[in-house]
């Protein structure tokens, strides 16, 4: 019996049937949506068991530099991907921002996947600005072999300042081959690489070619790596690279620590200079509120002795006025008196006490 489906149970009950077969089709509707809720649930979330790759550019010469991340389920979706960025983002070369680099991704290490250089191309934009009207453009392809035994396929692009002939096209493209080849020939990927991205392949081609005809630009509009050749295992390790990276990250760490300390003592040391300050203000009002006083004090002192049995008391209270004073104050009502004001403090309160 072959097994019934729910859209078929469905018209079965729209189509008027039995009340007891009625109950039959409601519960084997029930099962299968049952059933169809349970398979969702058990249907595995695939982002969850995705994760983050840091994409490392190669070894030997650019010593696993972090140039972006990526996300996977596993390795073997990572490995085969192609890695493109602008040499801008990959050195800060702002005159290199129209220069597209590509990395394909062979190999994973961890979160690591690292890379190989497979080639780098001008974005179209900028080679058709350089192509004008009255203008003589060369270009050529040129199949090269280093001496590490990698197969590059490169594409030269010579822009003259004013329309040439077939003829000058001919020997300046003839030229730039040979001084292509021989480059290649006695330099490593690596080195051609570094040729590549700073304009060293570019000068060499400008030199050779401009006895020839006046030039505008060179440039090697585009490159691509054919076959690989031998691995050269020279540079750090992926190991020292991370423990160099720990490292960096760790004195980062510790340089932002010891500037956030270094701002927080400086606020407190402006608050502390704001409390002074208040306290000087304070200080300054203080004595001139005490002069006023001292000076008032001997106006204030009664014409009239007082009789001779009130005496010792009014002595005994002077004492203890006294030496709450300062002897700063002190001084002040010796000189107000005519006394001399040297001495310690007990002397001055004896001299204001005879």
């Amino acid at each position: 019996m072959r097994p019934i489906q729910i859209g078929e149970v469905s018209r079965q009950l729209a189509s008027g049937v039995a009340p007891a077969r009625h109950t039959e089709l409601n519960d084997m509707a029930k099962k299968i949506t049952a059933k169809a809720r349970a398979a969702a649930r058990k249907q595995r979330d695939k982002w969850k068991t995705k994760r983050w790759y840091t994409i490392r550019a190669p070894r030997h010469p650019w010593d696993f530099k972090p140039i972006g991340e990526t996300i996977g389920e596993s390795d073997e979706h990572i490995i085969g991907r192609v890695y493109e960025m602008t040499q801008q983002e990959f050195d800060g070369n702002f005159s290199k921002m129209h220069v597209v680099m590509r990395f394909r991704v062979t190999e994973c290490v961890g979160q690591d996947a690292i890379t190989t250089f497979i080639g780098h191309h001008h974005q179209t934009d900028h080679t058709r600005r350089q192509i004008r009207r009255y203008r003589g453009k060369v270009d050529d392809v040129v199949d090269v072999v280093t001496t590490d035994g990698y197969l590059v396929r490169m594409k030269p692009l010579i822009i003259t300042q004013q329309r040439v002939q077939t003829s000058v096209k001919q020997d300046m493209r003839s030229r730039t081959r040979d001084i292509i080849i021989a480059f290649t020939a006695k330099n490593t990927y690596a080195d051609v690489q570094h040729a590549l991205l700073d304009g060293k392949l570019e000068e060499e081609i400008e030199k050779g070619v401009k006895s020839i005809y006046p030039v505008r630009s060179v440039a090697i509009r585009k490159t691509q790596l054919l076959q690989e050749g031998v691995v050269v295992a020279d540079g750090p390790t992926l190991d020292e690279i991370h423990a160099e990276e720990e490292r960096q990250a760790a004195e980062m760490k510790a340089k932002k620590a010891a500037a956030l300390a270094a701002a927080m003592a400086e606020e407190d040391g402006e608050m502390a200079d704001g409390e002074d300050d208040s306290k000087a203000d304070e200080e300054q009002e203080a004595p001139a509120e005490k002069e006023e006083s001292v000076e008032a004090a001997p106006e204030a002192a009664p014409a009239e002795e007082a009789p001779a049995e009130e005496a010792p008391a009014e002595a005994a209270s002077n004492d203890a006025d006294y030496a709450s004073m300062t002897v700063a104050e002190l001084k002040e009502l010796l000189k107000a008196a005519g006394k001399p004001v040297s001495g310690k403090k007990a002397d001055l309160i004896a001299r204001l006490s005879e």
